[in-house]
Order: C-alpha cells, then structure tokens, then sequence
C-alpha cells in the first residue's frame, strides 16, 4: 500500500503539454488541486491547474520549491532529465517513479528489459556508432528501421533501410548518436494496451484499441480492435507482467504488433498515459487520466470497462481548423488543447465519435 493522497490535496505535474493538462483537469474532478513544472513556452497544460512553475528543469531551486508544495509528485512525458526527478523524488513520492523511467529512456534498456521477461520484441541490434552500421544490417537485414536510443517519438530519431543503398547516410540522418537497428515486423494490426497499476498491486487493462499511424504519427485509434477475445486477454496478461516487474504505480501504454500468426510482439511502452487512450475520456466512466491520478494517489483503480465503442482521430497541425464542423457532428467528442500555434505535425486536439457498444463498422 502506498500513502493516500485525501481530496484537497496537490499533484506535481512535471509537463505542461496536453497530457499534463488533462491529467490536471482529472484531478480536479476529484477535488485534488495541480501544479505544473514546465520550462517557458506554449503550455496548454498551465491554463487548468492552481499553480505553475516556470523554469528550466536543470533549476535545482525550482525543483525544490515545486517538491515541497505538492503531495505527490507525476510526470506526463518520459523524456525529462533524470536528474531533476531524481532531486524532486529526494523529497516527496515521484509515481509511477524512477525506475520506468530510466528504462523507458533508452530504447536499448527498454528491449533488453522486456526480453528478460520472456515477452517478445522486434529482432535489434545496438548501434553505437556508424562503423558498426554494416554489422547490425548482416545481423538484422532489410527492412529495418535505424532508431536513436534516446528522445525519439512520433517518427522522430527514425530512419527507415530498405536495402544496402540506404545505410549511405542513414547515422548523420538518425541525428549521430547512440541507435540501435530494429528488423521490421511483418505484423498483421497494431494495438495498445492502456492500463494501471494502483497502490494495492490491483491492475485495471482498457480494452485495447487498433492503431494506425500518419506520417509516424498515431491518427485513428479505433477500439474495439479487430482481435480475438483471445489475444486481447493475452496482450493485458502480458502488460499486466510488466506492470508488476517494473513495481509500477500509474498509467502505462504498451504498443503491441499483433503477428499474422496471432502472437504479440512489443513495440514499446510509454510510463504515462498514452494518445491511443484518449478514447477513455469519452467512452467509460473513468478515463486514463482520472485512472492514473487515482493510481498514484493510493485510490481505488476505477472501473476500466467501456460503454460504448469509439473512434479517436488526432488533429495534427491545420486540421484543427475542422473544429466548427466538427463540433456540430452528432455522437462526437471534441478536445482542442489551447495550444497557440498549428505547426506542421504538432498534436492540436483530438476527436472521438461514440458508436452502440460493438457496434462500430
């Protein structure tokens, strides 16, 4: 069991993007208050929560003062400094907590750890430097995908190798530094599984919705996914493995390759809540984030069952000018996330268009 937090009390969010402004947003449907740490800049996250810390998160004073006025301590992307959680997690409980996030960091550490739990992955290979290009291709073959082993995400630090004649250049495109080389999965569908670990080892698994992807980018989550009750019972299992094995407290997304072959494969964990989960604020009772801010603060997990079947398709860049359209569609959800300015591949909001329970084409 893990402290609870009580209602009034304050969550640290370190972020301030839209994940950080729907978890805030969470948390004050359950009467907890939120404050954000976040470096300077367009943060959406900041117009919903009761206090905010603008600094760099190298600001070992601000880190401070952020630890000493929250209860506990989340964070909504997994790319901060771990220094800076380190120095918060010092003085007040970080959850889900460090040891993810170190993990989920570092694509390498990432594959080795889930492979230790005898749960499948994409065939790689480390790539330290571009000298050892031409060995991992011998080692891996085409196609593979070149990925940096830190702070990549939607398509970014990826460079794709159809054959030998891309390896010319592939290194400085990756951004030269550390990668590793990935095999490409002939898989059948792509799903995730959204679930939570609570403060008494209780696990809630969403159903695992259908991913395709725009551009490296997630565009259309559709759930439920065209699987067997089968595999969606073996893709939570596994997950829930994980959950375990990383003493995890929160919201986790597991991305899965479902093979032609009907096994599961993973792709990669996020230790947070996920976009393929944003479905949940609009077809359950208690959507990831209200799930994940019950998690860390010792609640009971809430029920993870759907009411209806939907589909969630991303606003990326310009599209979010649809929104007056898109507002007047019936059975549809919006959420604009008040960011500033519409750049080209930059999440702007996202849609959800509910349909009768296993009713969706």
């Amino acid at each position: 069991m893990i402290p609870v937090v009580t209602p009034g009390g304050a969550i640290g969010i370190l972020g301030g993007g839209q994940l950080g402004r729907m978890l805030a947003l969470a948390a004050a449907r359950l009467g907890l208050k939120s404050h954000i740490f976040c470096p300077p800049g367009d943060n959406p996250g900041t117009h919903v929560c009761d206090a905010i810390t603008l600094a760099e998160y190298d600001d070992s004073a601000a880190c401070d003062r952020f630890a000493s006025s929250v209860d506990v301590a989340t964070y909504e992307f997994e790319n901060i400094p771990l220094a800076c959680v380190e120095r918060i997690a010092s003085r007040v409980a970080v959850r889900p907590g460090i040891g993810a996030l170190r993990i989920s960091q570092d694509r390498l550490h990432e594959k080795d750890f889930i492979r230790q739990l005898n749960i499948a992955t994409a065939p790689y290979t480390a790539v330290d430097h571009a000298g050892e290009l031409s060995r991992a291709a011998a080692e891996i073959g085409f196609p593979a995908i070149l990925k940096t082993r830190r702070l990549g995400y939607d398509g970014r630090g990826q460079v794709a190798l159809r054959g030998p004649d891309d390896l010319a250049g592939a290194w400085e495109k990756a951004g030269g530094a550390p990668c590793i080389l990935e095999g490409k999965v002939d898989f059948a569908r792509e799903i995730s599984v959204v679930a939570a670990r609570g403060g008494d080892d209780a696990i809630a698994c969403y159903d695992p919705p259908e991913n395709t992807h725009r551009d490296g980018i997630l565009d259309i989550s559709r759930v439920p996914a065209d699987i067997t009750v089968e595999i969606a019972a073996a893709a939570k299992a596994l997950t829930a493995r994980l959950l375990a094995a990383l003493d995890y407290r929160g919201v986790i997304a597991v991305e899965w390759f479902v093979l032609k072959d009907g096994q599961l494969a993973v792709n990669e964990f996020a230790p947070r809540v996920h976009n393929s989960g944003h479905w949940t604020l609009d077809a359950c009772a208690v959507s990831q984030f209200e799930q994940h801010i019950r998690a860390i603060c010792g609640w009971p997990l809430g029920d993870p069952a759907r009411h209806s079947d939907a589909e969630m398709r991303n606003l990326i860049g310009e599209e979010v000018e649809q929104w007056a359209s898109l507002a007047a569609q019936p059975a549809t959800a919006l959420h604009l996330y008040g960011k500033a300015e519409a750049r080209k591949g930059r999440k702007m909001g996202h849609v959800t268009r509910l349909f009768p329970k296993d009713g969706l084409a």
